[in-house]
């Protein structure tokens, strides 16, 4: 596990060092110099204890960074919402050149990309990066999502999920090219996941990884701010501080020497990704490929949008340069235009699922990080009032400011974006089951129907309670569950290979789940 980091907005190498040494009239003096001296207004009421946890947390704080931090998210905050001025004259879709496709594309043309990527991970050059700061707010835990299980028959979590496809893509690159190989799990975690993921994972033996190739490391802090620009006390003894973003990335590259780590285990290429896509495939050696036959030095993988309003991001032009435009920026007007194919103009919806070089991420780490935007997210942010007494606020009340991952696409040499199906590649788990969309349910049933779909296909048959054979549907109907729930291990099959052997001609009793054994047993048997 690398370094963690504790410096706190932009703090400087002197400032980090007054942790050890700082003294109430310091703080004070820097908090006052802030316009924050309201932080330690419950400093008499505090025993010995509580006072040095406070000191230890503000002493890191760099006044003129926080000074700004706190009038740029109050300043952001107020702007009027809604579309941005002027942009649809700026915006242009993305050149069709800069556009790759797994599922308009020929098999041929598939089979190559494909190829190139289970070369360049038999050669030890790809690493996945994990996003997984955020809290599970949304989806109503106090832990980190990827130990959430959507209730899988297996009760497997997303973390379990994903180790195992990382294991499996090593077995296909490895039994490919006849060598052993190693696909490297970097896992961004924050001051609020860190523990509670590394503490999972040593109870689950790292889900029989490595665990000198599953590294932890830790994003940034940023103070929660009021919309009057005050930092926001949760307790009497602690500022109330949020992850400073999928974006934190890179600065979290530089300040746990991660690429450094990268450097020296000939890793060339990082495949990055949110926690929350059920669906999401680690190091695919489709996207992989693609982007390393295309000279990418960053690429996006990206879906089709469903309709004008959905609420993705738009990856685009904007003044010619690629990036990410979010649908609140996009007037309705021009999100419904429409191509000379009917299909919609701005259609290219984004879904955190991105490749770099190394190369690049090093170009910026050094160069570019500072010249990221942040935004502005509001949201309810418990507090003590001017009482000492905590408030669970029932609407938004305060401001945290975030970089995305994706703000960086504009220094790119060459961008590409690369469309799969959302059907078998994006169902993401943001929200609790009460919601309508994103929840634990529509999650599940994405992974079932796959796996269903992937079972009929290899030329297996269901039968019910009853030993009646169920009628096939390889085509649902949208939200509809799967006749028959079949769910097979990422062991076995990483995108719905090598099932054949297994399971064609089958006759299988539902719910049925396929792990490594049954599959071993099921290959022995006669069909």
């Amino acid at each position: 596990m690398l370094g963690r980091r504790s410096a706190r907005v932009t703090s400087s190498s002197s400032a980090r060092g007054l942790g050890d040494m700082a003294t109430e009239a310091d703080v004070r003096a820097r908090l006052q110099r802030a316009g924050q001296g309201h932080l330690l207004r419950f400093w008499a009421e505090l025993g010995p204890g509580p006072r040095a946890a406070l000191l230890a947390e503000l002493a890191p704080l760099e006044p003129d960074a926080l000074r700004e931090h706190c009038a740029s998210a109050a300043e952001a905050c107020a702007r009027a919402p809604g579309p941005t001025p002027g942009l649809a004259a700026r915006l242009r879709p993305l050149s069709p050149e800069r556009v790759g496709s797994a599922s308009r594309s020929d098999p041929e043309t598939r089979r190559r990309w494909e190829a190139e990527g289970f070369r360049q991970i038999a050669l030890n050059k790809v690493a996945v990066l994990l996003l997984a700061g955020g809290q599970g707010t949304r989806l109503g835990v106090t832990y980190p999502k990827g130990m959430y299980q959507v209730g899988l028959p297996s009760g497997k979590t997303l973390y379990q999920l994903q180790a195992e496809r990382i294991r499996r893509v090593e077995q296909l690159a490895s039994e490919r090219h006849r060598t052993r190989c190693t696909v490297p799990w970097y896992i961004m975690t924050s001051e609020f996941t860190l523990g509670p993921t590394a503490k999972f994972f040593k109870e689950h033996d790292f889900f029989h990884l490595d665990p000198a190739n599953v590294v932890l490391f830790e994003q940034r802090m940023l103070p929660a701010v009021s919309f009057e620009g005050k930092a926001i006390l949760e307790r009497k003894d602690k500022v109330a501080m949020a992850p400073d973003g999928n974006g934190g990335l890179y600065r979290a590259l530089a300040d746990n020497q991660v690429l450094e780590d990268m450097e020296r285990r000939g890793v060339e290429f990082v495949h990055v990704y949110c926690v929350d896509n059920i669906l999401v495939r680690l190091a695919d050696p489709v996207f992989i490929g693609f982007c390393v036959l295309r000279g990418a030095d960053c690429g996006a993988k990206v879906v089709e949008k469903a309709y004008p309003e959905e609420p993705v991001g738009v990856v685009c032009q904007v003044d010619g340069v690629p990036q990410v435009v979010e649908y609140s920026e996009i007037s309705p007007e021009t999100a419904g235009l429409c191509g000379a194919d009917g299909r919609l103009l701005y259609n290219v919806g984004n879904i955190c699922n991105h490749f770099f070089t190394r190369g690049f991420l090093q170009r910026v780490t050094r160069e570019f990080e500072p010249l990221l935007k942040p935004h502005v997210a509001v949201k309810k942010v418990p507090y003590v009032d001017e009482e000492g007494n905590l408030v669970n606020p029932l609407k938004p009340n305060g401001i945290k400011m975030e970089k995305f991952v994706f703000d960086v696409f504009q220094f790119a040499k060459n961008f590409m974006a690369f469309e799969v199906s959302r059907e078998e590649e994006f169902s993401p788990l943001k929200n609790a089951a009460t919601a309508t969309r994103d929840n634990p349910s529509t999650a599940r049933r994405a992974l079932l129907t796959q796996h269903y779909q992937w079972a009929l296909q290899a030329g297996a048959h269901f039968l019910d309670a009853h030993g009646a054979q169920l009628p096939e549907q390889p085509i649902l109907p949208q939200n509809e569950d799967p006749p028959a729930i079949c769910e097979i291990s990422p062991l076995v099959s990483y995108s719905g290979e090598d099932l054949e052997a297994c399971l064609q001609g089958h006759k299988l009793w539902s719910p049925f789940i396929l792990n490594e054994d049954q599959a071993r047993v099921l290959r022995t048997q006669e069909a």
